[in-house]
């Protein structure tokens, strides 16, 4: 499993999308991690290759495309919840600029917090493909 989502990108695109909403290449390109194109591409693909994410075009735009998680990508949250807890606790004096759990809602149970990022990109997803 780790050879498939360990690596810093993986989680980093999977958090991306599960928190952030992103699904473009371009809004994974501007994050402040500084992913390179090259190694964006690659990472996109492996996780397709590995049915975390699968790459689709909305009907209202042919060109671009848009890549949205799998519900076994989905399934990534509590693992992304136990690292974004374990940074701020751990990281964040090292690193002030660091993603910030209150973004994500994690005042609350993470259980309820972790059930909430998945039922609301599920719902993103619904809303975009029908």
């Amino acid at each position: 499993m780790l050879d498939i989502v360990g690596d810093k990108w993986s989680l980093l695109l999977v958090r991306d999308m599960l928190v952030q909403g992103k699904k473009t290449f371009k809004e994974f390109s501007n994050s402040p991690e500084g992913i390179a194109p090259g190694i964006l591409s690659s990472r996109l693909k492996w996780l397709e290759e590995n049915e975390l994410i699968t790459k689709q075009k909305l009907s209202d735009n042919q060109k671009e495309n848009i890549y949205l998680l799998t519900e076994k990508g989905i399934e990534l949250a509590p693992v992304i919840t136990e690292i974004i807890l374990w940074s701020d606790r751990n990281l964040r004096k090292q690193n002030a600029n660091m993603y910030s759990i209150a973004e994500a809602g994690f005042n609350q149970d993470k259980v309820e917090v972790t059930e909430g990022i998945q039922n609301n990109y599920r719902r993103m997803v619904q809303s975009l493909i029908g």
